[in-house]
């Protein structure tokens, strides 16, 4: 049973309990870095990933969702009082009411597009254009910050996937561009000055009301990814087992957010066009994103060409772990739906959640299509103890 923690946006631990867990484990207490600023996710440092006994090598851009430097570090403190590292360009020193603003791309010459509010931890963001301009609606606006791959993203991806297929592990590679209307980057907080829909009430409402433009924007898009991958697949061919196109989410904790009908009219085919040429053109395998009750949407999931679905939330309606295993097992490899990170992992003891763990994992394990992860990122208040004990299971399983 592979396991995976830290290889994703989607798959990783809160910065405060990486700082607990090293305590934890009498590792050397020093600033944990936080690789993904947007949900404070810190790096599960190679001491970590042999504590826990990770199969996964992740893979990230030069850049975050807040257009800021992953390249470049510094030290600063935490709202809850924790040192760590983070993206140059991010300042944490909070206002007079408690609050901590972020600029996109570092440049403070411009309105913040995100904000840690006082007694958050983690990063929400700014809609600065709330409104649309009918008018002036162009296709190109909502796609500013998906343009051609430059040569200095290309040699860095090529970098950083030499060095994680040398580790002998599993390769995954967030080489982004493809989130169709996924709403954490509706927003544009990367971008100084974002145009076009970028209010999320707005964007939902496009695809019903605009519903000729969203095609021509995911039509693009996915022109855009295909060439970008290409190239990518050029330098980095096989060593990349995995690739995390999409994490838009369809699901709430009671439903959808769309009609199947809805999701294979709009998304569908785009979808289609893209995993059909990475099927076609790469060896690699399609990581597919999406939190809640997504169960009447899995046929059509897997009819787009996804071969992984993420995070298999367990605990929305109708999520059954043994019906998911029983109904999509064959068809689709489970990455995530090991433990229910809102009421199991936050909220019960370390008996109560190595006894779910074990039981997930021989639900999910059965036969193999199964990575181990937690149903999304684990929190901030998360007890230790309790993640311990869940790394406990995991090893108890495997060695069995």
């Amino acid at each position: 049973m592979p396991v995976d923690f830290g290889s994703t946006g989607v798959t990783g631990i809160h910065c405060k309990v990486i700082e607990g867990l090293r305590r934890h484990y009498g590792l050397e207490d020093r600033p944990v870095k936080v690789i993904e600023p947007y949900q404070m996710l810190g790096e599960v440092d190679d001491e970590l990933q042999q504590i826990i006994g990770t199969d996964v090598a992740g893979i990230f851009g030069r850049s975050n969702m807040l257009g800021t430097t992953e390249l470049e570090y510094h030290r600063q403190t935490t709202p809850w009082g924790q040192t760590v590292l983070i993206s140059k360009d991010i300042d944490m020193t909070p206002d007079a009411a408690g609050n901590i603003y972020i600029y996109a791309q570092g440049d403070r010459s411009y309105p913040p597009s995100a904000v840690m509010p006082a007694g958050c931890y983690f990063i929400n963001a700014i809609e600065r254009k709330p409104f649309v301009d009918e008018i002036n609606l162009r296709v190109e606006d909502n796609l500013e910050e998906c343009g051609l791959i430059s040569d200095l993203d290309l040699a860095h991806f090529s970098t950083r996937i030499n060095e994680a297929s040398s580790s002998g592990k599993a390769v995954i590679a967030s080489f982004g561009g493809a989130a169709l209307g996924d709403i954490a980057f509706i927003p544009g907080m990367s971008l100084k000055d974002p145009k076009g829909i970028r209010s999320v009430a707005e964007w939902y409402m496009s695809t019903v009301m605009r519903t000729d433009f969203i095609h021509s924007v995911f039509e693009r898009q996915i022109d855009i990814a295909i060439l970008n991958y290409q190239k990518l697949w050029e330098h980095a061919s096989d060593k990349v087992d995995v690739v995390f196109t999409c994490g838009t989410d369809f699901g709430t904790q009671e439903s959808q957010f769309c009609s199947p009908e809805t999701y294979r009219n709009l998304w569908q085919p785009h979808y289609k066009r893209m995993n059909d040429w990475i099927h076609r053109n790469t060896t690699w395998k399609i990581f597919k994103h999406s939190c809640g009750s997504v169960t009447p949407l899995i046929p059509d999931i897997i009819e787009s060409g996804f071969d992984i679905l993420n995070p298999v939330q367990i605990n929305a309606k109708n999520m059954d772990a043994r019906m998911l295993k029983n109904e999509f097992g064959q068809q689709l490899t489970f990455w995530g739906g090991g433990v229910d990170t809102q009421r199991v992992l936050p909220n019960t003891t370390p008996a109560q959640v190595k006894e779910h763990v074990l039981q997930q994992c021989e639900i999910f394990g059965q036969g193999g299509g199964f990575v181990f992860n937690a149903v999304h990122n684990i929190q901030a208040n998360t007890p230790v103890e309790n993640v311990a004990a869940m790394f406990e299971a995991i090893n108890e399983f495997r060695n069995n």
